[in-house]
């Protein structure tokens, strides 16, 4: 991805690229209660790079349950396989895994760390190692635990929110719905995602991940023939995740989706 100067002077590289710092980007400290929900896992490929992930699973899972797959925002970089939790129970693990919530969506929830030296997306058309092998356990996963294929979602915030963008436009027959939260991207090739559900969410006065971005994403979206749904709310910053998953039909509305076939 080309980047002008100034927005590499102005700390702005990272966030649209993952590849260094965020304004902005949530630092608490994770809930070790939400943290022990999960199992920690690793990967690796063949080129010796590694993949540490968390995997929930919900308990006495026996049918195809769907998965969501999780992506972070900059303050979930490195490779502890802790830090994709900050922002304290209110990030989307955290709900989606809540006991209220599992009672009636029960759901896989995979949840990759990035490390420093990658991103989830920002690169053009190159599919970045982390974003290759988080895709690989959507093929291996399956294999080993009752998913459900047809039923894969991607939620993403800041950083993960592009990187869910590109995920659906690198792997656009994958996924059954897709989640971008504050997020950047790109609106050329949207035309391959225009038959997958979206809901795009935003805050008006997003200091870190101007709201002009989901804005342009939504318009061109629109044009290429897709139906997105896109909320914005006024006089919230970069932390649109909470009120998004503080709608009573996010989760509804995610679980009814499914792909053909």
């Amino acid at each position: 991805m080309q980047c002008a100067p100034w927005l590499i002077a102005a700390g702005w590289f990272g966030v649209l690229s993952g590849s260094g710092p965020a304004w902005g980007a949530e630092t608490k400290e994770v809930n070790p209660v939400l943290l022990g929900r999960f199992e920690a896992r690793e990967s690796r490929d063949a080129e010796g790079r590694t993949l540490r992930y968390r995997l929930f699973k919900p308990p006495g899972a026996t049918t195809n349950l769907p998965l969501v797959l999780f992506l972070h925002g900059a303050a979930g970089l490195g490779d502890d396989n802790v830090r994709q939790f900050n922002g304290g129970n209110e990030v989307p693990p955290g709900v989606l895994t809540a006991p209220e919530n599992q009672a009636r969506f029960p759901c896989f929830v995979l949840a990759p760390q990035c490390p420093r030296t990658d991103s989830w997306g920002g690169s053009g058309t190159r599919v970045t190692p982390t974003l290759r092998m988080t895709l690989a356990l959507l093929d291996t996963l399956p294999r080993e635990l009752p998913i459900d294929r047809r039923r894969l979602y991607v939620v993403g915030v800041s950083m993960g929110g592009r990187g869910a963008w590109e995920t659906v436009l690198h792997y656009p027959d994958t996924f059954a719905a897709a989640v971008p939260i504050c997020a950047a991207g790109e609106p050329e090739g949207l035309g391959r995602i225009q038959h997958l559900p979206v809901w795009c969410f935003h805050g008006a006065d997003d200091p870190t991940v101007p709201v002009s971005y989901a804005r342009r994403m939504m318009a061109a979206l629109r044009k290429a023939g897709g139906h997105p749904k896109y909320t914005e709310y006024p006089g919230v910053g970069h932390d649109s995740y909470r009120n998004a998953f503080r709608e009573p039909e996010l989760l509804p509305w995610l679980f009814a989706q499914h792909r053909s076939g």
